[in-house]
C-alpha cells in the first residue's frame, strides 16, 4: 500500500437518489462459501436506502427449502445462512423465488418453502427486474 492511501475510499456513494439493486442467487448448498455474502451485501445496501431484491433461481432455490439454510454455514464456525437471510429481510430486502425452477429440485411450493420468501415469480418477473434495476449482481 502506498503512503497516503487507505484501503477504504474517503468518498462514499450517497447521492440521495433511490437506487435499486437485484441480486440473482444461483448458488446453493453445493457452494456454501457463496451463500452468505449476497444477504450480507443486500442488508448493507438496504441500510443505505437502496431498494434491494434477491431472486432465487437454479440451485439457489434450495436455500429456501425448509431445513436447508437453517443447517448451512458459509464457513466452519460461522453464522447460519438463514440468519444472514433474516438480517437481509430485517433491513428491507425482498426475496423472490423462481417457481419454474422448483420441480427440478423436487421442491413443493406449498409445503417446502421457508416463510421468509416474499414472492413467487416466474422468468418474466426476473427479466423485468433485470431490465428495471440500476444494478444487477449474480452470485
Amino acid at each position: 500500500m502506498h503512503a497516503g492511501h487507505s484501503l477504504m475510499s474517503d468518498e462514499h456513494y450517497l447521492d440521495n437518489e433511490e437506487k435499486s439493486v437485484l441480486i440473482v442467487m444461483t448458488s446453493g448448498p453445493s457452494t456454501p462459501h457463496r451463500c452468505a455474502t449476497p444477504f450480507y451485501l443486500g442488508a448493507i445496501l438496504a441500510s443505505m436506502d437502496a431498494d434491494v431484491q434477491i431472486f432465487f433461481t437454479m440451485e439457489g432455490v434450495n436455500l429456501v427449502k425448509k431445513g436447508v439454510a437453517e443447517n448451512l454455514v458459509a464457513m466452519e464456525g460461522g453464522k447460519r445462512v438463514i440468519d444472514f437471510m433474516r438480517d437481509a429481510k430485517n433491513a428491507g430486502v425482498k426475496l423472490h423465488l423462481c417457481l419454474p425452477a422448483l420441480p427440478g429440485y423436487k421442491i413443493d411450493e406449498k409445503t417446502d418453502i421457508i416463510d421468509e420468501v416474499d414472492e413467487f415469480s416466474g422468468g418474466g418477473a426476473l427479466a423485468d427486474l433485470i431490465l428495471s434495476c440500476d444494478k444487477v449482481l449474480f452470485f
